[in-house]
């Protein structure tokens, strides 16, 4: 299970048996201005009320000298697993002791946003030692999405029988937006997600059906789409598409208790948005959308909303470009059971979104104070939240 971490300027006012929100009313944690006028189709849809942690926590930074960190697991034994962009794997064991690179895996292209993204280990690992990743390859002169697949050896010095199981066609000589986050379903299949690729030649892909950019997908440990895909049996549709309309997913994360898969995408200039995924769904991009180009000019014909779209539950303008996120499950820190925790690379924070009832009702903002770019979360064996950074360290939160 991927996990979380976080850090933060918190105002601790000591622990509690039965922790709670300090909620801030009617106070935002944004305080700068939004990029747009756009109105949120709902009340609470942004700039929703603050809330502090009141559980006293431990931040500990445990490792550094990473390579441009990019995903993180916790393995069945508790050491974690953490993919390198530019293309090796490395392993922490439980004396926080870095491995040296664990190497074999498919060349890729850590141009751009290329580059080795997320991992996961099977959910049998501990029996087949099975890993699943996303990574850019480049082919024939153009770069795609790809998954694949390997076992990593009883040594742990390489992964062997290395095979690609799914491309995100068409591929495309650009190196932005790959998306790449991947995660298991409860029934062992994999949701991956991809980008449009940035290009506006290639943002209208997100719309089309025949095409696998701007996607959640849904597919088999060997690439195949997965049985009851929302598109399966048309002709004119890529069967493992299971939502559409996307820009450039890199959260994805199930509700531990309603099993909703939850995702996080970049928007442009303001947008950020945070969605529940439906099958077969449309969310909006580049039609709809609560942000602007980068040079200020409106997306489109400017509007948030339209018949045949979803809104996102909750977006953020200015952004915080949310990155790696996950559900906390534990029960070492209560008052974030259930919580969207969300590591945020320009906002440089751990981004804690409380829910109720599927609407977003308080946001904290941790670790603040790091000056880091957090890629991506995971939730250890013990309750703990583990957080990788750009900068090449991993951070540990727990209960003091």
């Amino acid at each position: 299970m991927k996990t979380l971490i976080i850090a933060a300027a918190l105002s601790v006012s000591g622990c509690h048996d039965k922790a709670q929100d300090t909620i801030v009313p009617g106070k935002s944690v944004e305080t700068e201005k939004p990029n747009t006028n756009y109105k949120p189709a709902f009340e609470g849809q942004t700039r929703i009320q603050g809330i502090k942690t009141t559980t006293a926590l431990n931040v500990e930074e445990i490792v550094s000298g990473l390579s441009k960190p990019w995903g993180i697991v916790v393995l069945n034994d508790g050491r974690l697993l953490i993919t390198e962009k530019t293309g090796t794997l490395r392993i922490v064991d439980k004396a926080n002791k870095l491995s040296q690179p664990v190497t074999g895996l498919p060349e890729v292209n850590s141009n751009g946003q290329g580059g080795l993204l997320d991992i996961v280990a099977d959910p049998d690992f501990a029996q087949n030692r099975m890993l699943y990743w996303v990574f850019s390859e480049r082919k024939d002169g153009k770069n795609a999405t790809v998954v694949a697949k390997g076992k990593l050896a009883n040594d742990e010095k390489t992964v062997e029988n290395t095979q690609v199981i799914y491309r995100a066609e068409p591929a495309y000589d650009g190196t932005l937006h790959y998306g790449g986050r991947i995660i298991f379903d409860k029934d062992g299949n994999l949701f991956v997600s991809t980008g449009e690729r940035s290009d506006l030649v290639t943002r209208p892909q997100a719309q089309q059906l025949n095409s696998a950019l701007g996607k959640v997908l849904k597919i088999t440990k060997d690439g195949k789409s997965a049985p009851g895909n929302p598109f399966a049996g048309r002709n004119d549709v890529r069967p493992e598409i299971y939502s559409y309309g996307h820009r450039n997913i890199q959260g994805l994360a199930l509700h531990p208790e309603t099993g909703d898969l939850w995702e996080g995408e970049f928007g442009p200039r303001g947008g950020d948005e945070i969605n529940i995924i439906k099958p077969g769904k449309n969310y909006g991009w580049p039609i709809i959308t609560y942000g602007i180009e980068y040079d200020g000019k409106t997306i489109g014909d400017g509007i948030t909303q339209k018949e045949g779209m979803e809104q996102p539950v909750y977006y953020w303008d200015p952004v915080i470009s949310p990155s790696g996120m996950i559900f906390y499950s534990g029960d070492v820190i209560p008052e974030w059971k259930n919580n969207l925790l969300i590591a945020c690379l320009s906002g440089q924070h751990i981004d804690r979104l409380d829910i109720k009832n599927n609407k977003i009702a308080g946001e904290e903002r941790l670790l603040g104070d790091k000056n880091e770019r957090f890629r991506d979360l995971a939730q250890g064996l013990n309750g703990e939240i583990y957080a990788v950074t750009d900068s090449g360290k991993v951070f540990r939160i727990s209960k003091k």
